[in-house]
């Protein structure tokens, strides 16, 4: 039978994209114009955060300490490169949220697991005034100028859907790209962590972002353990891997938050996982609920490392919770 032997979770921020002196200087200018949430989930400005911030995220604003953070995010970054390469995997099921990508208001599909043969990576198109240099490099990492065809396992994509049909899961499907392609979720696995043999994946989307249709910690759980389930069920000895992208909170980074979600990942505590409190999956933070789901997925592994990097790029505490993990 197939077999989960491998798995990871990452951020994907544009901060992984961009320079040191990027965090320190040109995020802010976005923050202090941009709506945000706080802590709890609450709707709240840039003045609202920077009223309320703990001290400490102004003490880690230098150059040096800058530099240090950076340079352990890139170290991440490499280091996942690096296991992934070593896991020798089959197919890697990509668990990731769509931000108005390949899904609008119109189609909002809360779990869907793609089925092509392919997917397309395609140039982003944005609207609006002229965004800064800086800001087009780090998008522009995401994606691929001229548009690349990305391997899918569509057979395993088609034995997941039919399994998890079986399981209750109702599991809307796609069998190729529109909008802007992958989208950013997919986009930076094949991007940053990939080379120039990239192993064939199966993306699943969670809708973690936008209401009223969002699923629950509970809810993503679950689905991770029927995936485990139905990987298992696949005929064939493939090795497949697990991949959660995203978060962790932001844009208002959440130490606390951040380091349960990891403990609770490390100690396979799924009851914790479960039972995250909604209101602190917000905007960014619902990201999260990748991770959960890959944390169901992933019973029976054990977390061999991870790095937390409180990613702040403000002194009203914006920024990421900046994470990488590997499970084996």
């Amino acid at each position: 039978m197939a077999r989960i032997v491998f798995g990871l979770g990452t951020s994907h921020t544009p901060m992984l994209n961009s320079q040191p002196e990027d965090w320190l200087h040109n995020f802010r200018e976005i923050d202090q114009k941009r709506s945000h949430r706080d802590k709890d989930g609450n709707p709240a400005t840039y003045a609202d955060l920077l009223a309320k911030a703990d001290p400490r995220a102004a003490t880690v604003l230098t150059e040096t300490a800058v530099a240090e953070r950076h340079a352990r995010s890139q170290a991440g970054l490499q280091r996942l490169r690096q296991d992934l390469a070593a896991a020798r995997l089959d197919a890697l099921i990509v668990i990731g949220d769509d931000q108005n990508e390949m899904f609008g208001t119109d189609n909002l599909p809360a779990i869907l697991v793609y089925r092509g043969q392919t997917i397309a990576n395609t140039p982003r198109h944005l609207g609006g005034p002229p965004r800064p240099a800086w800001n087009q490099r780090a998008t522009a990492a995401f994606y691929n100028d001229p548009a690349r065809e990305f391997p899918v396992d569509a057979a395993l994509a088609d034995h997941l859907i039919a399994a998890l049909t079986a399981d209750d899961f109702d599991i809307a499907t796609a069998d190729r790209t529109v909008g802007e392609g992958e989208g950013h979720a997919v986009a930076f696995i094949h991007n940053r962590l990939m080379d120039n043999t990239p192993v064939a994946v199966v993306p699943v989307f969670l809708n973690t972002y936008y209401p009223p249709n969002q699923p629950t910690p509970r809810r993503c759980y679950a689905l991770g353990r029927a995936i485990r389930r139905a990987v298992e069920a696949f005929p064939g000895d493939a090795r497949v891997g697990i991949a959660a992208s995203g978060g962790l909170s932001h844009f208002t980074v959440d130490e606390e938050l951040d380091r349960s979600v990891l403990a609770a990942l490390q100690a396979g505590d799924s009851g914790a996982l479960q039972n995250l409190p909604l209101n602190k999956l917000e905007a960014g933070s619902s990201e999260i609920r990748n991770w959960i789901c890959m944390g169901g997925a992933l019973e029976g592994l054990s977390m061999r490392w991870h790095d937390y990097i409180p990613g702040y790029r403000s002194p009203a505490g914006t920024g990421t919770g900046i994470a990488f993990a590997a499970w084996a």
